[in-house]
C-alpha cells in the first residue's frame, strides 16, 4: 500500500504566538474578545487530528521528530542570527518583527520544527520511504539565512534541502504553494544553480524590512543562481483552476527541464478559500489536483521522492480539510477520501490564465535553462 511517512513532535505545540487584534500581539481596549494569533496550536491539532482519524489514515505511518543540532542549522543560518535567537530566548523572548513573537517554549518549538523536517528528509535519502511529510510549525519558508521574518523563526524546508544536496543529490527542486512568497527560502539559495526554487503565491509584494523582497517575476536569483528563482505572482482569487493551470503551463515544464534527485513541496492552507490570511480561494480539489501533478513529476524525475514540508494555513477547519485533499493527491489515490465540506466556491480562471501567459513569457525570456524551450 502506498503511504505517506509523516513526521511529528508534540512539543511543537508549546509555540504559543499570544493574543490581540489579528497577529499583531495588541488590545486595543475597547475589545471584549482578543483573537488568537492566526499561526496559534489549534490550526496544526486539526491537521494532526484529521490525519489520525480521517479516512487517510490506513496509509499513514507515524515517526517522531527530534530538535535539530546547532551544526545542522548553521547550514543554512549564520551563527550570528541563531546566536541572536537563542539569546531571545534566554531572555524571555521578544518580538522579532511584526506579528513574529519569541516566547517562552517557542525556540523549542522552532527547533524542534527543524529537526523534524531534517529527520523526514533524511528518511527519504536513507531508503525507507519516497513521501514523507513534516508536520511543523512554527513555520518556516519566511526565515532568511540572517532574520525572521512572517511568523518563521528557521527555515525547515532549507534545512532540509541543505542535507539533501550534502548527501548526493545534485538538483533539487522547491515548489512552494503557500499563499505567501517563500521568500526566506529563496534567498537562501539565491545565488545557487542546483536548487531551482518555485513560489505561486498571491501578488502581495514586499511588507517591510523583514521581507525586502517582492515576490515578482523579476527577481531571478544572483550569480550562478541567476535563473534558478522562478517566482510566480498570481492574481487574487485564481482559484482552482487558475493555480492547476499555472502548474501544467509554468511548474510542469520548468521542473521536467531542470531535472530533480529530490522534489520537496512547501504547502501552505493560507490558498483556501475563506482563509484569514489569503485570498486565493482553492477548495479541496484544487491541492488534491496540486498533489497529483507533484506525484505525476516525481515519478518522472526524482524516483518518486516527494518532501512534503508544512507551512501556513490559518482557517483551523478548512486547513485540516485541504491538507487532507493534498496528500490523497500526492498519493494518486483513484477517488476522493473525503468530501468539501465548503460550498462550491464560484471562480472566473480568465484573468489567472492572462497572468499565467505573461509569466510564462518572461520566464522563456529570462530564466537561461528555459530559453528556446517549446513550453
Amino acid at each position: 500500500m502506498d503511504r505517506i511517512d509523516v513526521f511529528w513532535h508534540q512539543g511543537m505545540l508549546n509555540h504559543d504566538p499570544g493574543s490581540g487584534v489579528f497577529d499583531s500581539g495588541l488590545d486595543p481596549g475597547f475589545l471584549d474578545v482578543l483573537e488568537k494569533h492566526p499561526e496559534n496550536p489549534d490550526r496544526i491539532k486539526n491537521m494532526l487530528s484529521i490525519l489520525k482519524r480521517g479516512p487517510i489514515c490506513p496509509h499513514i505511518s507515524w515517526h517522531t521528530g527530534r530538535p535539530a543540532l546547532i551544526p545542522e542549522l548553521i547550514t543554512f543560518h549564520t551563527q550570528e542570527y541563531i546566536n541572536e535567537l537563542i539569546e531571545a530566548d534566554r531572555n524571555g523572548g521578544k518580538m522579532l518583527c511584526a506579528g513574529t513573537f519569541l516566547k517562552p517554549g517557542s525556540w523549542d518549538a522552532a527547533v524542534l520544527a527543524a529537526g523534524t523536517t531534517i529527520s523526514a528528509m533524511k528518511h527519504i535519502l536513507d531508503g525507507h520511504g519516497n513521501i514523507a511529510y513534516a508536520l511543523v510549525r512554527p513555520p518556516g519558508h519566511h526565515a532568511q539565512p540572517t532574520q525572521a521574518d512572517g511568523y518563521c523563526f528557521l527555515n525547515n524546508a532549507g534545512l532540509a534541502v541543505q542535507l539533501a544536496l550534502g548527501s548526493g543529490c545534485q538538483k533539487v527542486v522547491v515548489i512552494d504553494i503557500d499563499v505567501h512568497y517563500g521568500n526566506g527560502t529563496a534567498e537562501g539559495f539565491y545565488k545557487s544553480n542546483d536548487v531551482l526554487t518555485i513560489s505561486l503565491h498571491m501578488n502581495h509584494g514586499s511588507w517591510g524590512p523583514s521581507h525586502p523582497q517582492s515576490g515578482s517575476v523579476d527577481e531571478l536569483g544572483e550569480e550562478e543562481g541567476f535563473g534558478f528563482n522562478m517566482n510566480i505572482p498570481l492574481p487574487n482569487g485564481a482559484g482552482d483552476r487558475g493555480y492547476v493551470h499555472a502548474m501544467t503551463e509554468l511548474v510542469v515544464p520548468a521542473v521536467q527541464k531542470f531535472g530533480a534527485d529530490m522534489i520537496v513541496l512547501v504547502i501552505g492552507q493560507d490558498s483556501s478559500a475563506f482563509d484569514p490570511n489569503g485570498r486565493q480561494c482553492l477548495t479541496m480539489e484544487g491541492y488534491r489536483e496540486i498533489g497529483r501533478i507533484v506525484h505525476n513529476l516525481a515519478a518522472r524525475q526524482s524516483g518518486g521522492r516527494v518532501l512534503i514540508v508544512q507551512e501556513g494555513g490559518y482557517h483551523v477547519t478548512y486547513s485540516a480539510y485541504c491538507l487532507h485533499a493534498t496528500l490523497e493527491g500526492v498519493l494518486n489515490l483513484p477517488v476522493p477520501l473525503l468530501s468539501d465540506p465548503i460550498a462550491y466556491y464560484p471562480e472566473d480562471e480568465s484573468f489567472a490564465v492572462k497572468v499565467i501567459e505573461s509569466n510564462k513569457q518572461h520566464h522563456k525570456d529570462n530564466l537561461p535553462f528555459l530559453k528556446g524551450s517549446l513550453i
